[in-house]
């Protein structure tokens, strides 16, 4: 009988740290949790909505009309009080595909050098050389003819 009783207390005790376990694994949980940061913190300026950029022009004292503002205007407002400078962009990507204009004339002369080219390519047999001057004169007569009607 002793002995039941005994096994009894041993088994709640063991119940009893595991629940002391449990509590303690559930408050460092909660304590590993972050606090929820403020929005104007985890949002560059550029990326926020004019909503969100409106809320935070609102506790800039001195600012008067927010709520009629744009997104460009507030944007302005909040770097000038946060001390923030417009960075100017670096250097200008080249575009690609925008060639000077040529007269038609130009083009047409340029169509009778590759002609030239691509016959020499084929008596030397190089069907890949061929091939693309064939391409490159197809477009040198599409741009002619855009070039006359313009």
């Amino acid at each position: 009988m002793e002995e039941e009783i005994k096994e009894e207390t041993m088994s709640e005790q063991e119940e009893e740290v595991k629940e002391e376990a449990k509590s303690e694994q559930e408050e460092q949980v909660k304590e590993e949790k972050p606090e929820p940061k403020k929005q104007d913190e985890e949002k560059p300026l550029d990326k926020m909505t004019a909503k969100e950029l409106r809320e935070v022009a609102i506790e800039i004292p001195g600012v008067e009309g927010v709520h009629a503002m744009k997104k460009e205007d507030l944007l302005a407002i909040i770097k000038e009080y946060r001390g923030i400078e417009d960075e100017e962009p670096g250097k200008k990507k080249m575009v690609r595909g925008k060639r000077p204009a040529l007269s038609a004339r130009e083009l047409k002369e340029k169509v009778f050098r590759l002609k030239e080219e691509k016959e020499k390519a084929r008596g030397a047999n190089d069907r890949r050389q061929v091939d693309i001057l064939r391409r490159r004169i197809n477009r040198l007569k599409k741009q002619s003819r855009k070039a006359a009607s313009a």
